[in-house]
């Protein structure tokens, strides 16, 4: 498949197609350079499929406890069934490029519940509360990739777990590992009246026919999937290695445009559009074709170029397209046109008509962090006020659907206690944070506390630009404990990757870099763009709020009329925004 230097065509950027290159060292791509392993990692797979490990959970670890597990067991194959051991308590953050994982690592593990496209019942939201209480001290986050995040997991309890979520059709069978990750839905598929099409049973259909599939079970790295109908694009699609974003076309009606390659991490790259129009019916197929393409032709030789964003920019839409259509459909797709720009947010905040008369409710925690004991409480404050359905969503949010016109107003008052609101701050509203250094074995610095903390001290700071409608969109603060981008900080207005920062007494402090200027679609940006990264510009965990306030406060005094923060931040000069 590879091109001439000299082709002439161009991509869907008006982009000379690139022409594929020698590798010094071959990349590992099973159809390019055969199955051989070329690392560790890859060989382990090889010899015993990463699925292939629940037996032994089941049989052995969890009957002979932690010191039982088998080294690659723990840390690799595990990941196939949602389990990480988190990080133990008291290593500071200067300490996670030092030790080794076992030094790092506590006897108890993070437990990751997939939810694929968001959609739960309270039958289902009552399990996972309940299991948080017996087995994990009453932990539970909400992730930006629909998750519910669970910890302090012991091995002896994981049979009881599973047993427990498989009775009501939830499962944490490849939350983790190098497979396809948890589908990424709008959290109003179905039920909005202004849904462009209904993605539930496209993403149903993925699930039951791909997920714990052997033949997709290893792929060269994690493989994520977003797929919304809604204009408000909201399942971030634009950093997804494969997404459907729902389009019209003139004559074949309504369907997916599709995007491909995208993801963040130390190197961050948005997804591209390959032109092409995706009728319902040969979704799936494409979405095969796509997750095939990386499997056989993805880098496996270095894990940190192993992701499919690797290959596309390698390729280019062009060649991307014709390998898909040529290798793996045996048919052409139509070009299709690009969806439109939204003009609503993608988070679902709020108290929004269903097309069926009844309402949807988004509600925000803070940064995501709940409980086991409040999620008990809100399936019952749920059903109370005549619904069984909710959604999770890829903001950290929740949104509570079919609630009676009637009954609005007393399900807002009942969920208040709780510390969830549909009228948030435009702090809380637009702020999350990833796990950090609380439980994670990468993170450097904490982050739910810090951003919590943040949130608190701006509302109060910045009440005077809000109440006099200066401030009236919200401005979004990422904060992520390492550079992985867990919590999209360079797709942030504000995006802070931690690390320990220098002090004048030579006792490094928690701090972190700042990005600046970031946004996707579901953010109401312009276009999408990744944040500027400005040279020395550092902040400390403690100095956060007093940063944050100067910067907001110089951007309303100097903004342009009409113009948002993003690009604001990306027009000022440096010193403005140091």
């Amino acid at each position: 498949m590879t091109q001439a230097a000299t082709d002439p065509r161009a991509d869907a950027q008006n982009r000379p197609v690139r022409a594929a290159r020698p590798a010094a060292k071959p990349h590992g791509q099973w159809k390019v350079d055969g199955t051989a392993p070329l690392n560790a990692n890859e060989s382990w797979k090889q010899q015993d499929g990463g699925l292939n490990v629940r037996e032994r959970i089941e049989q052995i670890y969890s009957q002979q406890g932690f010191d039982s597990i088998e080294e690659t067991d723990l840390h690799g194959r595990f990941r196939w069934w949602g389990l990480y051991t988190q990080r133990k308590p008291g290593i500071e953050g200067g300490k996670t490029a030092t030790l080794q994982p076992h030094e790092l690592e506590d006897r108890y593990f993070m437990l990751r519940v997939r939810i694929d496209g968001g959609a739960l019942n309270t039958r289902q939201l009552r399990v996972i509360a309940q299991i948080s209480v017996d087995f994990a001290r009453g932990s539970a986050d909400l992730t930006d990739r629909q998750n519910i995040q669970l910890h302090w997991i012991r091995i002896e309890d994981v049979p009881e777990i599973w047993q427990r979520l498989e009775s009501v059709g939830l499962s944490t069978t490849e939350a983790c590992g190098d497979v396809p990750r948890v589908i990424l839905g709008s959290p109003v598929a179905g039920i909005a009246a202004d849904e462009i099409i209904d993605p539930s049973p496209l993403i149903n259909e993925l699930a039951d026919r791909f997920i714990g599939d052997p033949e997709l079970a290893n792929l060269p790295r994690k493989y994520k999937t977003a797929i919304t109908g809604h204009p408000s694009q909201d399942v971030v699609h634009e950093i997804n290695d494969f997404a459907l974003v729902g389009v019209v076309h003139p004559s074949l009606g309504a369907g997916y445009d599709l995007w491909v390659g995208g993801g963040l991490s130390t190197s961050a790259r948005l997804a591209e559009r390959l032109g092409v129009f995706v009728e319902p019916v040969v979704a799936a197929e494409v979405w095969l074709g796509v997750t095939s393409i990386f499997r056989d032709y993805g880098y496996r030789r270095m894990r940190t170029k192993a992701r499919l964003k690797f290959l596309m920019n390698d390729w280019g839409p062009v060649k991307f397209r014709e390998v898909l259509e040529t290798e793996y459909l045996g048919y052409a797709l139509p070009d299709g046109p690009a969806a439109a720009k939204p003009t609503s947010p993608g988070d679902h905040i709020g108290v929004h008509e269903q097309k069926d008369g009844r309402r949807y409710i988004g509600v925000a925690p803070t940064v995501g962090r709940v409980s086991g004991e409040k999620l008990l409480a809100l399936a019952s404050v749920i059903e109370a006020h005549g619904s069984q359905r909710l959604r999770t969503t890829p903001h950290q949010k929740l949104v509570i659907l079919d609630v009676p016109g009637e009954r609005v107003e007393s399900l807002l008052a009942a969920i208040e206690p709780l510390g969830l609101t549909a009228k948030p701050s435009i702090f809380r509203r637009s702020t999350i944070a990833c796990t950090g250094i609380e439980y994670c074995k990468l993170a450097i610095v904490e982050t739910k506390v810090t951003a919590a903390t943040a949130i608190t001290e701006l509302e109060k700071r910045l009440a005077d630009l809000v109440d006099s409608g200066e401030l009236v969109d919200p401005i979004a603060l990422h904060i992520n404990g390492c550079p992985n981008s867990c919590a999209r900080i360079q797709t942030a207005d504000i995006g802070l990757k931690g690390m320990m920062l220098p002090t004048p007494d030579g006792d490094p402090a928690p701090g972190f870099q700042v990005h600046l200027g970031g946004g996707l679609a579901s953010s109401n940006r312009e276009e999408a763009g990744l944040g500027r990264t400005i040279r020395g510009l550092k902040v400390t965990a403690q100095d956060l709020p007093d940063y944050v306030e100067r910067v907001v406060r110089s951007f309303v005094a100097g903004r342009d009329p009409e113009e948002t923060f993003a690009q604001w931040a990306h027009r000022v000069d440096e010193d403005i925004v140091k």
